[in-house]
């Protein structure tokens, strides 16, 4: 298997090509795949899913993935590395965050919504015409592009059930998931009772409802995520634990290392080294 790398912050490229060039490749950075013309098969991690034009792809590091084509294709690719996530901060939303927590279990199009499939269509049109067509003011122009394709497409990951929910769920518990990722860095949030009577639910009746619908308890959830989030603090930022610690309500670097070690079996440090 074809491991590959990016030497610059953010890659945009257009593509024709007859035959995927490599086999069962995997990444180290984030990449972004839109169909402009063309159908075939999209494999990641065994799983497949039939693609055409308008259909767009989030491959995230160290998934597995190939094209099967299906005759001569069209793509416009985006990459983008660690020094690019860092660079995209934003105070409404951690869109990058978004992605990365619930995108791994996504093999399809990241792209539901019919009008944001034309919005991005336009988008990647510019997209192209600036790479093709390069100006004084193309760099920054191609960052404020894909930054917009990377919002839409957050949007509409934020809409796609985690694989782990019952298919049968319905929009409270999505607004209850919402309300536990707005609120993942303020614990005092996020305990039972404060989110039960913010949904006019009684505590037992939340835990049993929540457990049926996502086959785990509340807490296993904002525990998860929350360690997921901490692995990316350790991953694409530069931040020290104390800081990492500060940012999701922790005590002190002793609390989030028990947290973090009674769930990876390791430190923040230790982790951030291997």
């Amino acid at each position: 298997m074809a491991r590959e790398n990016i030497h610059q912050s953010l890659e945009v490229f257009y593509e024709k090509v007859d035959e995927c060039p490599l086999r069962e490749r995997q990444f180290n950075f984030f990449e972004m795949v839109y169909v402009i013309s063309g159908t075939g098969n999209h494999t990641v991690n065994g799983n497949q899913f039939p693609y055409g034009p308008g259909d767009l792809f989030l491959i995230t590091p160290n998934d597995r993935h190939e094209f099967d084509l299906e005759g001569t294709c069209e793509f416009m690719v985006i990459r983008f590395g660690e020094s690019y996530i860092r660079e995209y901060q934003w105070k409404s939303i951690d869109h990058i965050e978004c992605l990365l927590y619930h995108a791994s279990h996504l093999s399809g199009s990241v792209l539901v919504n019919n009008e944001d499939r034309q919005m991005v269509a336009s988008l990647i049109h510019s997209l192209q015409q600036s790479t093709e067509h390069p100006t004084v003011y193309s760099e920054d122009l191609v960052r404020h592009l894909v930054n917009a394709i990377i919002v839409i497409t957050a949007g509409n990951i934020a809409v796609i059930k985690p694989h782990n929910i019952s298919p049968n769920a319905d929009l409270r518990l999505l607004q209850i998931l919402d309300y536990i990722q707005e609120h993942i860095r303020q614990p005092e949030f996020l305990k039972i009772a404060v989110i039960a009577a913010k949904f006019g639910l009684s505590a037992t009746y939340l835990g049993s409802y929540f457990r049926k619908h996502c086959n785990e308890s509340v807490q296993q959830y904002i525990s998860s995520y929350r360690i997921r989030l901490i692995e990316h603090r350790l991953q694409f930022s530069d931040k020290r634990v104390h800081e990492i610690a500060d940012e999701f309500g922790f005590a002190d670097e002793s609390h989030i290392n028990k947290f973090f070690k009674r769930h990876k079996g390791s430190s923040l440090k230790a982790y951030r080294n291997r």
